[in-house]
């Protein structure tokens, strides 16, 4: 699958691709006999990976050390593991947070119809 393809399917920009393989936040792509990028199922399982990181707030630095930990074979398995633990108590921190706010907000919402038109606490005066 080519760059722009890769782009289209996972709605992310083609410089981002080539940034995060330039800086090693992904593997290098498998490239064609032209030199250019031709992600196989591999390739596009570590921009699915990277995708999933940095939308839950991982740093393109952690994901470089991910990699880099990764490219140095089986004796990394428990570094790699210990990386994605500290990261999932970080999501799950953040997590913690989003969802007091959305119960908030829910709260608020499902409950602004029952507001006394009249009410006349701060925000009511004028």
């Amino acid at each position: 699958m080519k760059i722009n393809e890769v782009s289209k399917k996972y709605h992310i920009a083609s410089d981002t691709l080539r940034y995060w393989e330039r800086v090693g936040a992904i593997p290098a792509v498998t490239r064609d006999s032209a030199g250019y990028r031709n992600y196989d199922n591999e390739d596009l399982d570590w921009v699915s990976f990277a995708m999933c990181m940095r939308d839950a707030g991982v740093s393109v630095e952690y994901l470089i050390d991910y990699i880099s930990l990764f490219k140095q074979g089986k004796q990394t398995v428990q570094a790699r593991k210990e990386l994605l633990n500290d990261q999932l108590e970080i999501v799950s921190a953040r997590l913690a947070k989003m969802q007091k706010s959305y119960n908030k907000l829910k709260y608020k919402v499902d409950h602004y119809e029952k507001i006394d038109k009249d009410y006349e606490g701060k925000m009511g005066k004028h």
